[in-house]
């Protein structure tokens, strides 16, 4: 693997937890270019010919294997869009770890694209997750747009995390999954915003087989002036169970604006949505308080509890 600097090392523990070369398969992005990468016996990575990416081929029935392809940028002004095809075979079992950590200390803005498309096999299970994070002093923007797209045969299951918690200035998250029969998706959505950041989050979950489910949650803080939108639609066409729900902090002069959706097309189609939005209870500052802590510790103890 290509030697990496103290930044990018910072940013790959930052969204992938990786403090030396990881186990298994993997391919490490370093300001558009390759910086290491590794095929199992049971996990092909290979370079797409036509565009920038990968394809990332799991063989039926591997067990307890993973892949990381985290993404780091640390070159102001740098531009790039990545697709990445996932191809999980039949009865496989395995962990993706992605997400992006850009880094811009200049005055050009940033901007990583991520286009993933997951092919989940039949009775397949994946846990995917994705972290992204910005740092920088420079007056230059950091910009992530994530697109993911699941495609789930009978009887699969996926996990996502999607977690955004420091220094993105602005990002259009967009998730889409269709579903057959007995499939399952739990996605699980951790954000917060701060400054004059910007964020909108999207899903559209179809449940195109009987039995198919979904549970799609969000929790998010809003600080400073910052914006953040929550778009959560969950399309039942068969007999199915769908839930989605919104759960917001909102602080100083945030603004948060949450649009569940839903449509039923099958009479058995069980579909369920909540939305919350509202600021930290005074109460529970007051309890913080009285064991020493300062105002401002007890909301980010608060914050804290809130977004794990």
């Amino acid at each position: 693997m290509a030697e990496l600097d103290s930044i990018q090392k910072r940013l790959l523990a930052e969204i992938a937890d990786l403090h030396t070369v990881p186990e298994g398969a993997y391919n490490i992005r370093s300001n558009s270019a390759s910086a290491g990468r590794r095929s199992t016996a049971n996990i092909e990575i290979s370079s797409k010919e036509d565009v920038s990416g990968l394809d990332i081929r799991i063989r039926p029935g591997t067990k307890n294997e993973s892949v990381h392809i985290p993404v780091v940028l640390t070159e102001s002004g740098l531009t790039e869009c990545v697709y990445n095809d996932f191809f999980i075979g039949e009865d496989a079992d395995v962990v993706i770890v992605a997400g992006c950590g850009i880094d811009n200390c200049g005055n050009q803005d940033s901007e990583h694209d991520g286009i993933h498309r997951f092919y989940v096999g039949r009775n397949a299970h994946v846990r995917y997750v994705e972290k992204h994070y910005g740092s920088g002093e420079g007056r230059g923007k950091r910009i992530l747009n994530p697109v993911t797209e699941v495609y789930m045969e009978e009887g699969s299951s996926a996990e996502m995390e999607m977690v955004q918690i420091k220094g993105v200035d602005d990002t259009n998250r967009m998730t889409t999954a269709e579903l057959a029969a007995g499939a399952t998706l739990v996605v699980r959505e951790r954000l917060m915003t701060h400054g004059s950041q910007r964020a909108v989050s999207g899903y559209v979950i179809s449940l195109n087989g009987g039995g198919a489910s979904a549970d799609v949650v969000s929790r998010s803080v809003a600080k400073d002036d910052s914006f953040q939108r929550f778009d959560a639609k969950i399309v039942g066409n068969a007999p199915c169970k769908g839930h989605t729900e919104c759960d917001s902090i909102i602080m100083d002069r945030g603004r948060i604006l949450a649009v569940p959706a839903l449509e039923a097309n099958d009479v058995d189609a069980a579909l369920v949505h909540e939305a919350a939005i509202g600021k930290i209870a005074g109460d529970q500052l007051i309890k913080l308080m009285t064991l020493g802590l300062t105002e401002h510790e007890a909301e980010e103890q608060i914050i804290n509890g809130f977004l794990k």
